[in-house]
């Protein structure tokens, strides 16, 4: 299995930027929840690790050739929250199972799910990508498990999972025509949907109601808008070098308890009070590392489904990144989504890593071109 590897073109950039972001993540949580939520992480930090070098050595050609298997178990997990099982953190959303001592979040590893099962398609349809029938069959594909998710409801996840397979579908050569005409529907439904948010007349239910309007209207809305506008105080009370972790300053936003559950979904206000400027810069510079380095392995992918999976992956990161630190620094409403290896939670982590593997497994099986490219010069 390992003849057609080429060891030598494993990304280590990759892995280190990886796992530097990971500590960085790891020690922002002990200081943000505690040594058990530190403990755990690391934990996370390590299974996560190794599974990726496993991931790593599978070829992705055989793990994508079950895509409907990915397919039918994603939207089984997805199901699985409307069951007795289903557990509401008190968010108003029922986005966990919980059995027994066990609690994971069924839509990230989803996600992972449907960048394999639409790799796999996309290359099948690599020749009638375009055409209106795959067009139709892909919208249904992909309507499914995004109307599971925002049954939940989750609508963060279901816009990340949807721009996801949005860029892996351009990606696999989807034409600019589509695009511009999609972009022409959707731009200005945002823009009627803002506009009926201001005159009160919503579109949206419940915690997501008063969260946009929290966010339209903070003064207005205090209750709702407490959590992110505390957040912008943090990472504004940070400066430029920070307060330091763990300090036991009085006037520090964390330690008065003002944002709730800092080690989640808000960890980089955490980096921004306790690290500054420079820390929450570096972790912004590497998460886009990160999705840099993976974006440049598609071009040494020997077929379409390495290079789909690696837009996928770098996607899932880049967004999931955007829309996170968007919304801690209040540029986009309350959303419950963490920050890519950064943010507690070993489901994500995890599955983060095993979509690293992947694109690792994808780079030591370059296209024959690029091998040649590579090779020295004979006088």
């Amino acid at each position: 299995m390992f003849r057609n590897y080429k060891f030598r073109y494993i990304n280590i950039r990759l892995i280190v930027y990886c796992i530097l972001i990971t500590v960085i993540g790891v020690l922002v949580i002990g200081s943000a929840g505690g040594e058990d939520y530190k403990n755990k992480q690391i934990i996370g930090m390590i299974v996560g690790v190794i599974i990726m070098t496993v991931v790593a050595l599978i070829d992705y050609s055989l793990v994508i050739r079950f895509s409907w298997v990915y397919y039918i178990i994603a939207g089984i997990l997805l199901l699985s929250v409307f069951t007795p099982y289903g557990y509401n953190a008190g968010t108003g959303a029922t986005r966990w199972l919980r059995i027994g001592g066990f609690t994971f979040q069924p839509s990230e590893f989803a996600k992972l799910l449907l960048i394999l099962f639409f790799a796999f398609y996309f290359m099948k349809h690599e020749e009638d990508i375009n055409k209106p029938k795959t067009l139709l069959k892909t919208a249904i594909l992909a309507a499914i498990p995004l109307v599971l998710i925002i049954r939940e409801p989750d609508l963060s996840t279901t816009i990340v999972t949807f721009l996801t397979i949005a860029m892996m579908f351009f990606a696999a050569g989807l034409t600019y025509r589509i695009v511009v005409v999609v972009l022409g529907v959707t731009v200005p439904a945002i823009v009627i949907f803002l506009i009926l948010e201001l005159q009160g007349k919503s579109l949206l239910k419940g915690y997501q109601d008063r969260r946009i309007l929290a966010w339209l209207h903070p003064e207005e809305h205090p209750g709702d808008a407490y959590q992110q506008q505390n957040s912008i105080m943090a990472i504004g009370s940070g400066q430029m070098l920070g307060k330091g972790l763990y300090n036991t300053s009085a006037y520090s936003v964390k330690n008065g308890n003002f944002i709730p559950e800092p080690h989640t979904d808000f960890i980089f206000a955490v980096a921004g009070e306790e690290l500054g400027f420079i820390g929450a810069v570096a972790i912004i510079i590497l998460l886009f590392l990160i999705a840099f380095e993976i974006l440049r392995m598609t071009k040494k992918a020997k077929d379409q489904a390495g290079k789909i999976i690696c837009v996928g992956v770098a996607s899932l990161i880049a967004i999931q990144s955007f829309v996170n630190i968007s919304v801690v620094t209040g540029l986009l409403p309350n959303t419950g989504l963490p920050l890519p290896f950064v943010s507690y939670g070993l489901t994500s982590l995890i599955t983060l890593y095993i979509g690293i593997g992947l694109v690792l497994n994808v780079g030591i099986q370059p296209k024959k071109t690029y091998i040649d490219e590579m090779k020295p010069l004979k006088f």
